[in-house]
């Protein structure tokens, strides 16, 4: 799609620490894409906020060793740091309580942002940043750029969305990411009254004039819908130790695969396969290497 050329990649929204029962780990949906893809060498720039403390300084110097650009993160001394506690169940699904408000709560355009989504080819976001008005305003300013390709992650976290911000960030897409829940959720919402996986795709795809979706279904797989051609993944054997980050790597593999080479089936056997590693380990963002991702496709083909 981008003609070989080298893809940048711009990721907005949350940024904070997962708290868990015995630790805490830094996450945040926008954050595990943005790096995710910079593992697999684009370069990827955060846009987002932290507040000025402990937590805020560890964030950033994380990230910066992890070689995204930290310029589009603005630190506040008026605005915590996000912290989400996160309760894993016995099947490894993970449930959030965000803490509100947080410094990723209040991004504001600047110069350094607007010079950002100049340079870039690829912007994604999620819906979380949607609960506050200033991060939804300065996130709608930006899907008003015709030049960029916009990955729209829905990511519905309760309460913090409604159905009308979701029509609105559903328009502005080129591609959308859903679960099986929330696709099911969404179109039930808008008036579907189908219980297909692929028909509630189509349905959202007409409706919003989006012509790539993804729906990712757990154990089972996943579905691509690319040029009009539906593309599956059945899923990988695996045993669960949290789900945390998995949706994330998934869709970061998905998305620079089918970008920068457009084949379909290897993009979408390439993200269930990271998907699958990132659940089978705990924390959202362990340390994979293409290699590494691609002897776990081979083993489980044998």
């Amino acid at each position: 799609m981008f003609n070989n050329k080298e893809i940048i990649f711009v990721s907005y929204g949350e940024v904070l620490f997962d708290v868990f029962k015995n630790k805490k780990q830094i996450g945040g949906a926008p954050l595990n894409l943005a790096l995710r893809i910079s593992s697999f060498g684009f370069p990827v720039s955060m846009i987002s906020g932290v507040g000025d403390d402990e937590d805020g300084k560890a964030i950033l110097n994380y990230i910066a060793k992890k070689g995204l650009n930290t310029d589009g993160i603005f630190n506040s001394d008026r605005y915590k740091t996000g912290l989400v506690n996160v309760h894993i169940n016995e099947r490894g699904s993970a449930s959030y309580n965000i803490e509100y408000p947080s410094a990723w709560d209040k991004i504001e355009t600047n110069n350094i942002i607007n010079h950002m989504i100049e340079e870039a080819d690829v912007f994604l976001y999620g819906s979380l940043v949607c609960r506050d008005n200033v991060s939804k305003n300065t996130l709608l300013e930006i899907l008003r750029n015709q030049h960029l390709y916009k990955v729209f992650d829905v990511n519905l976290r309760k309460p913090h969305y409604t159905m009308e911000i979701l029509k609105s960030l559903m328009h502005h897409a080129d591609f959308i990411k859903f679960n099986d829940e929330e696709l099911k959720e969404i179109s039930e919402n808008l008036g579907s009254t189908s219980k297909s996986i692929e028909e509630n795709m189509i349905f959202i795809s007409k409706l919003t004039n989006t012509k790539s979706l993804c729906v990712t279904k757990g154990k089972h797989g996943s579905v691509l819908l690319w040029k009009e051609i539906f593309y599956y993944n059945s899923g990988f054997s695996i045993e669960v130790i949290d789900t945390v980050g998995a949706g994330d790597s998934f869709l970061a593999a998905l998305i620079s695969k089918l970008l920068s080479n457009d084949n379909p089936q290897e993009a979408i056997d390439f993200g269930s396969a990271i998907g699958s590693m990132v659940a089978s380990c705990e924390g959202a963002n362990p340390e994979f290497s293409v290699k590494d991702i691609e002897s776990f496709l081979s083993a489980h083909r044998c």
